[in-house]
């Protein structure tokens, strides 16, 4: 069983997080994909939008596709998130299963800060969307040959959303609409979210 493993703040939610899934759950051929949303997420220098939100626009923006599961279990656990945690506990509800954990280039980068990175990579091949895989010789990650069966270039088309960019705008009452989901869009107006920012 090929399960993918598609963690973020979510903050909000936009069509580059569903290119992203389309692409893993192609690509990787995964039978499932867990979406989560990050909990007390340890590495963000912002406060995030409080998580029920969070998970609210996560379920809003993958609504309806197929072999994909919004994913509660880290903005219900206890103390900081850790992906390590996840990935064992997906281990245990999918026995033998190959992890796929699908990152975003940035989130690649700061890879060797990660909590336990060396037992991450005994459990999961990583998979990076969008440009080549980091290396030392980049002055990011160290992709040696011993761990270099550990990583998978998504074949991506760049998609250029920062989550920054659209929380900025809505701080500004502008659209960002097709940049998010219409229901993201409501929802976010609805509980006037990111308008104090």
């Amino acid at each position: 069983m090929r399960v993918g493993v598609l963690g973020g703040a979510f903050d909000p939610p936009h069509v580059g997080h569903i290119a992203m899934a389309v692409t893993a759950l192609n690509q990787l051929r995964l039978d499932v994909l867990h979406v989560l949303p990050t909990g007390r997420a340890w590495h963000k220098t912002h406060a995030l939008t409080p998580a029920e939100h969070r998970l609210a626009m996560a379920r809003l923006a993958f609504e309806g596709m197929e072999r994909v599961v919004v994913d509660p279990r880290e903005i219900q656990r206890v103390g900081p998130t850790y992906t390590i945690d996840t990935l064992l506990e997906l281990q245990l509800l999918y026995p033998g299963a190959r992890m796929h954990l699908i990152l975003g280039q940035d989130q690649a980068e700061a890879l060797p800060t990660w909590h336990r990175i060396d037992d991450i990579l005994k459990i999961a091949i990583i998979c990076v969307a969008g440009r080549a895989i980091p290396t030392r010789a980049a002055g990011t990650f160290d992709a040696s040959n011993r761990l270099l069966t550990s990583f998978q270039q998504l074949d991506m088309p760049q998609v250029d959303i920062s989550a920054t960019e659209l929380r900025s705008r809505l701080a500004d009452h502008q659209s960002v609409v097709p940049l998010v989901f219409e229901s993201v869009a409501r929802y976010i107006a609805h509980h006037h979210l990111y308008h104090s920012a």
